[in-house]
């Protein structure tokens, strides 16, 4: 089947640069308790690497390398040119992309300690212009399922109120943007969703703000992902069963950035092609290994083949399905 042809991922979410810095030592060393009403430090960092990032483009970049062809639906800046051509030589649709050239693009500035723990500051730039497109018609035709992963709070809640009212099957990520978004808000996103996908502690802040059991949401969302990191992750499902995976091993914690968005976009290459479940939730922990052994979200890459050797590797069994190519 041709790639036109093909039913595609819309991918919405931030568009952003990583500033990455590692500082040489532990935040707890540097924190006074009996001083946190009057915090006022500085870090010197022994490295900066300004890399590609956003979770729109990082959970696509998992995608294409799993043989899809996402479509990323988000707002970028003037600065975007280079990025928007590196995109297309990995195999991402920008055309869902609007270009806000008084805007330059969002950017996160992380800066992580020797235990992994990590600060963020985050400029939102072309960001807060999300709201402005319309996800109906910036993800096209013949979309099999589209995701909202975390962008401008407002611009999530009327993406997936546009994805809902055509029919498309709804991935809801609202993922940190818990933390902006009140119980009410939180609801009228992920209502009606196909899958709510969040980390545990996400998923403790969401139940906290909403006021919902488990058994709750799962009256208003078919399935609810919880991840959780080096523990794995599990799926809740409608009838009370559930899906718990071993994440999987990991040669070097280098850099924990992005592994949830490459978690994603490995599962979502599993449940475009129907595999189980369990299948799906097990290609997620792998992409996401690959990125934690890299700095940066998309500087990792593997071959089908050698995705599919570590695969089995981890879980003594291959994937029961070719990926497309």
């Amino acid at each position: 089947m041709a790639d036109n042809q093909r039913p595609k991922i819309a991918v919405g979410g931030s568009i952003a640069f990583d500033l990455i810095m590692d500082f040489p030592g532990f935040f707890k060393d540097h924190i006074l308790p009996e001083k946190l009403h009057v915090i006022n430090i500085s870090f010197l960092v022994g490295e900066l690497r300004k890399q590609r990032g956003g979770c729109a483009p990082n959970i696509a970049y998992t995608l294409a390398l799993l043989g899809e062809a996402p479509r990323v639906v988000g707002a970028a800046g003037r600065d975007f040119s280079e990025y928007e051509v590196w995109l297309h030589e990995q195999g991402i649709d920008t055309a869902g992309v609007r270009v806000f050239d008084r805007e330059t693009t969002a950017s996160c500035y992380i800066t992580t300690d020797q235990a992994r723990n990590q600060i963020t500051g985050f400029h939102p730039g072309a960001m807060k212009r999300a709201g402005e497109i319309s996800f109906r018609e910036a993800m096209g035709d013949n979309v099999s399922m589209a995701i909202v992963a975390p962008d401008d709070p407002d611009a999530m809640l009327r993406h997936a109120k546009e994805i809902r009212e055509a029919g498309v099957r709804l991935i809801f990520d609202p993922s940190f943007q818990c933390t902006a978004l009140d119980g009410e808000k939180l609801m009228q996103g992920a209502r009606g969703a196909h899958v709510l996908v969040l980390n545990d502690y996400e998923f403790a802040v969401f139940q906290e703000k909403t006021s919902l059991t488990r058994e709750q949401l799962l009256q208003e969302i078919e399935m609810i992902i919880v991840t959780y990191g080096e523990k794995g992750s599990e799926i809740f499902l409608r009838d009370g069963s559930s899906v718990k995976v071993d994440a999987a091993k990991v040669s070097a914690v280098v850099d924990p950035t992005g592994a949830g968005d490459a978690w994603r976009g490995g599962f979502l290459a599993g449940y475009q092609r129907s595999l189980p479940l369990e299948t799906c939730m097990r290609m997620g922990s792998i992409a996401a290994a690959y990125c934690i052994e890299n700095y940066g979200t998309q500087n990792h890459a593997y071959t089908f083949e050698q995705f599919s050797q570590r695969y089995a590797e981890n879980f003594g069994e291959s994937l029961v399905a070719p990926v497309r190519k």
